[in-house]
């Protein structure tokens, strides 16, 4: 009977499905967040002005007004009553992020995410220690201090230190300020918190996870019954306790992730040599039954 040899994380899905199969989500989301900080930055950088503004407000091609929603509650509570456009872009940005899940504007839209990930891969790296791990409802009640800030200052307090922000100023108009928090951001992910800004700090990330709450994409644990207990899945996610009530739910519960906190980055159905995970919508309950081989690796690992 021979032992199987436990690889590294993620290599046991670069072995089954090609280095670009095992990070296809990955260069999707970079790709992703890429051509939004673009879209952003070809007005102020060649003169093409397509998007007027930035992730806090903007229009697209003077016509699509979109509008972050947290900027807008912050205006509101700060006593500033927004412009019917403003309003209409905050609708349309509630509805899309609604649907397609909150926190995927965190993996797939926010140009931190990629400072946030370059600090965890070199935490990885340099073999850190885990760090502090501050409670993870810390975000709501820093998100509440910033409606409290805006309404005791009569300002959007959180732009004023937002790193989104400040990373959009820092590539328009150079290097300054805005570049130390961006390196505080990632100082703080690498030093003193692994993970800890996205899980555990920012109040975006709060706000979008409460939109996303009943949306309708989710990843599904569709083939559970093929894991092999390797925790590649546990070991790349962001939001660890997400994966858990899925992955390891008894007959008859659902497979799908349908926690708030999950941000649909893919992480887990690129890692997984057995595809366990997939992409699908909240009211998908499918489970493959053990007696079905239902994918190639299963067959080629049993053959």
């Amino acid at each position: 009977m021979s032992v199987k040899t436990r690889l590294p994380v993620g290599q046991e899905a670069i072995r089954e499905k090609g280095w670009i199969g095992a990070h296809r989500f990955l260069l999707l989301r970079r790709l992703s967040q890429a051509f939004f900080l673009v879209l952003f930055l070809l007005g102020p950088w060649f003169g093409l002005w397509w998007v007027t503004g930035t992730l806090a407000g903007s229009r697209t091609f003077g016509v699509l007004p979109l509008t972050d929603p947290l900027v807008l509650l912050q205006g509101m509570v700060a006593g500033h009553w927004p412009e019917f456009t403003a309003l209409l872009g905050a609708v349309i940005v509630l509805v899309a992020y609604g649907l397609i899940g909150g926190r995927v504007y965190c993996s797939w839209v926010c140009p931190i995410n990629p400072v946030t990930d370059a600090a965890h891969w070199l935490h990885d790296k340099l073999g850190m220690p885990r760090g502090w791990q501050p409670k993870r409802n810390t975000r709501f009640w820093i998100l509440g201090a910033v409606l409290a800030a805006s309404a005791i200052s009569g300002t959007i307090a959180w732009e004023l230190i937002n790193p989104i922000t400040m990373l959009h100023r820092g590539l328009v108009f150079g290097m300054g300020f805005a570049w130390a928090l961006v390196v505080a951001v990632f100082l703080f992910d690498l030093v003193v918190a692994r993970r800890g800004w996205c899980g555990h700090i920012c109040p975006v990330g709060a706000f979008y996870s409460l939109v996303g709450a009943r949306s309708l994409l989710r990843v599904s644990a569709v083939n559970r019954q093929a894991c092999d207990d390797c925790m590649d899945c546990y070991a790349v996610c962001p939001e660890q306790q997400v994966i858990s009530p899925a992955l390891k739910g008894k007959p008859g519960e659902t497979p799908i992730i349908l926690s708030p906190d999950c941000t649909n980055c893919g992480r887990c159905i690129d890692v997984c040599s057995v595809d366990v995970f997939a992409f699908t919508h909240r009211y998908d309950q499918r489970v493959v039954p053990l007696t079905e081989p239902a994918e190639p690796n299963a067959t080629r690992n049993a053959a």
